[in-house]
């Protein structure tokens, strides 16, 4: 069952966040996952939520986007992100 990660990012660092997406874009790739969206137009329909930036994974199951988030891979670019913008991230089974 695909898994997919969710993440809503506001970018605090929008020069050093270019480096985190070429980053993160090679990670992803190496754990076999694929952007689904990566930014772009959003526009609230119901309640409060005010997302910044959306970024949608999909992984070939909840475990592989576990590993990937984990990885040492993914570690530099963890850290990066972390440094420059302000995450909210899920993972979650698809159908």
């Amino acid at each position: 069952m695909p898994a997919y990660v969710i993440a809503d990012v506001e970018v605090q660092d929008s020069e050093r966040y270019e480096d985190y997406k070429r980053m993160a874009a090679a990670a992803v790739a190496q754990a076999g996952g694929r952007f689904v969206v990566r930014g772009g137009r959003a526009e609230t329909l119901e309640g409060g939520w005010s997302p910044r930036r959306i970024v949608v994974l999909e992984f070939e199951s909840f475990e592989a986007a576990e590993r990937w988030w984990a990885s040492e891979e993914y570690a530099p670019a963890k850290a990066l992100r972390q440094a420059t913008a302000e995450s909210r991230m899920i993972v979650v089974e698809g159908v």
